[in-house]
Formats: structure tokens, C-alpha cells, sequence
């Protein structure tokens, strides 16, 4: 906790808060489903910075940030239009998950398989031999209710019992919110039967402007000092290993590829980093989890959470298939993602902080995307 204090103290004394006037927000039609449900934009702006959710999958589609000269750029990876997210939303593609809620339970669960209260539930599998952030049907391609709320929207989803192998109705609520230069995300839902749950977004992140070049001279500062390795499957192995002395310490300010491709058995599994940092701050408030500072055009993003963990991706699947918006090709480590969660296969972790959730309980946690300037 003094460690994520002091450097939140830091940046705010070098960095130029991206603050606006009174945040608004506006509807538009963003397209069709094959059905014919409508999906709607919701367009959320606060002086400089802009951000824009649809209905389908929760999905974070613009992010519009100015850099240190006031030169605005959408920041996030994603496509122009519903069909671009539609195709690729099965979790079986490059661009798979592009901004997108996830759940019910974000991050793999091992072989597909857990036991709650002496039961096996089986999920799909959709990343083999695991199930990736809820199976081929998972939250990021549902159609959410929407509605528009002060500074921000509000989208609810009920996943009836038994939907993607999951036990209970779980009834979630997300609240997307833009005040002074920070996207604040509030989740929460609550079950009819005793479940697990993990929901995150899944926002592609490059500072310079999506589709211009790669991310591998950001410098990032994670607020852990332990990650949780993985097996071949990238599968934690239920150890939580210091980062000292490794790859993965960025405890201190460092170029996200400074070290990704060293003789490291962790990275050559994961083909870079796509890893589960433990957060250090464990009392459940929300602190300082991550900063990224793009040098060249000096865009910070600080990433704030009351989550355990957190993880970080550098994009090692994006192989230029991927078409995204204005047509440009999403290449490998285009971009980073951090995702704050629970750890990866915790149902089959009891050591792991748990997922389950009960009856008459609310899950509920929050992450703070944070922009500025240095």
C-alpha cells in the first residue's frame, strides 16, 4: 500500500490530469444482431476524453485520449462496426474479447472442470484444453440491457442456471462511469444458487493510438512482487513466486520489452508475458494496481482496483490476421491488456483467494482506468 501511495503521489505531481467539464452521455443505433435486436452506443465525454460502450458484450469500442500536445487518439483496439466484434466473438480468434466484458468467470478454468459443494460442473472449451473467460458464449457475447446514468451507463445481464455449465442464476450489473479523465468500472451481481464468478473487461490498450506500431517500449510499473507461474496450458501451478530476479519484476518503471523474449521457461510458454501478478495491496480497497507510460506521445494510464490480481497480456496471439478499424492489421504485442481478476483456475485452487458466491451475498468490485499526460 505505501509503495502504490507514493507513486500515485508521483505521477500526480508530474502528470496533467485529463479533468473536463460535466460528463455527457449520448445514444446512437450501432447496428443489428442477426435476430434483430438493436444494439446501442453509448457515447460517454468529459472534456477530452471519450469513451464508447455498446450493448453487445459490455464492449468498451473508442477510447479517445489527448497526448502531452493535446492531440486526441483512440487508444483501444477493437472494429468499425457490430460485425467486426459478432465474428470475432466466439473466443476461438486473434481478436476474440476486444474490449469485451467477460465472465462468468474471466481467465481459463483448467480442462473446463470444477467442484462447488461436491459437484462437477463442466464448461466448454474454447482454448484447449481450457475454458478462456466463460466458454464460446460467454458474457462478451450477450446482449446486455442498457440504460443511461449519471456520467455514465449502466448494463445488466441475467445468466440463467445451468447457462455455459455454470450452477445458478446470476443476475450482473455493470456501471460504466467518466469523471475528470478517469473510466471507472463497477461490478456487481448476486445468484440464486451458491457459483463462482470473476468478471473483468478486456480492453487491448496502445498509447500511441490503436494500430500505430507496437507496445514493446511502453514502460510499465506493476504493484506486485509476486506472480502466479503457469504450466503449458497456462494453467497456474499454485505457487506465488517473487518476481525478484526475473523477467517479470516491474516493481520499478520498465520497457515492456526490455525482457520479453529472455531465456525465460515462463515466457516462452505464454510466448511473452500473459501472466497473473499478485497484487501487493491485499486490504480490498481500491489502490494503485499498474501504470503504463507511453514515452512518445507521454499518455499515462494508471490502472486502480480492489482485485487480487491482475492480468498482463502483451498481445503474443495477435498475428496481423485480425483486421480492425479503418482496416488496419492488429500485428503481434500491437497492444496490452490488464485485466484486474481473481487468479486464473481458482475454483480448482482452494489456496487462491475465492470465486464463489453465495445466496444473499453481492459480488462486487471496482477498477478505475486512469488517463494523464507527462
Amino acid at each position: 500500500m505505501l509503495r502504490a501511495i507514493a507513486i500515485g503521489t508521483l505521477c500526480f505531481g508530474m502528470c496533467a490530469t485529463l479533468a473536463g467539464a460535466k460528463t455527457t452521455v449520448t445514444t446512437q443505433p450501432f447496428g443489428k444482431m442477426p435476430d434483430g435486436t438493436q444494439i446501442e452506443a453509448y457515447t460517454l465525454t468529459d472534456g477530452s476524453v471519450e469513451a464508447t460502450i455498446i450493448t453487445y458484450g459490455g464492449i468498451v469500442i473508442s477510447l479517445k485520449t489527448p497526448d502531452r500536445n493535446g492531440n486526441s487518439a483512440d487508444i483501444v483496439l477493437g472494429f468499425d462496426d457490430l460485425d467486426g466484434y459478432y465474428s470475432n466473438s466466439n473466443g476461438t480468434k486473434g481478436g476474440a474479447f476486444f474490449g469485451a466484458l467477460v465472465g462468468r468467470y474471466a481467465n481459463r478454468i483448467a480442462k473446463g472442470q470444477f467442484t462447488l459443494d461436491g459437484k462437477t460442473y463442466n464448461l466448454p472449451i474454447n482454448n484447449a484444453p481450457n475454458s478462456l473467460h466463460g466458454g464460446p458464449h460467454g458474457f462478451n457475447n450477450q446482449v446486455w440491457k442498457g440504460k443511461e446514468i449519471p456520467n455514465g451507463v449502466e448494463l445488466i445481464y441475467v445468466s440463467k442456471n445451468g447457462e455455459a455449465g455454470y450452477p445458478g442464476t446470476l443476475t450482473a450489473v455493470v456501471r460504466y462511469t467518466l469523471v475528470s479523465g478517469e473510466l471507472k468500472i463497477d461490478y456487481s451481481a448476486t445468484t440464486d444458487k451458491d457459483t463462482v464468478v470473476n468478471l473483468t473487461n478486456h480492453s487491448y490498450f496502445n498509447l500511441a493510438g490503436q494500430g500505430k506500431g507496437d507496445i514493446l517500449g511502453n514502460m510499465l510499473t506493476l504493484q506486485a512482487s509476486k506472480f502466479t507461474p503457469v504450466d503449458a496450458g497456462l494453467i497456474p501451478t499454485g505457487e506465488l513466486k517473487p518476481v525478484a530476479g526475473t523477467p517479470f519484476d516491474f516493481t520499478k518503471s520498465t520497457a515492456v520489452g526490455a525482457r520479453i523474449d529472455a531465456d525465460d521457461e515462463q515466457l516462452k510458454l505464454g510466448h511473452g508475458y500473459d501472466h497473473n501478478w499478485v497484487l501487493d495491496s491485499t486490504d480490498g480497497k481500491v489502490a494503485l494496481a499498474a501504470e503504463v507510460y507511453e514515452p512518445t506521445t507521454g499518455r499515462v494510464l494508471q490502472v486502480l482496483t480492489d482485485q487480487p490480481g491482475i492480468q498482463f497480456y502483451t498481445g503474443n496471439f495477435l498475428d496481423g490476421t485480425v483486421k480492425g478499424k479503418g482496416g488496419v492489421s492488429y500485428g503481434k504485442r500491437s497492444a496490452l491488456c490488464l485485466e484486474t481478476q481473481h487468479f486464473p483456475d481458482s475454483p480448482n485452487h482452494p489456496d487462491f483467494p475465492t470465486t464463489e458466491l453465495k445466496p444473499g451475498k453481492k459480488y462486487h468490485t471496482t477498477t478505475v482506468f486512469k488517463f494523464s499526460t507527462r
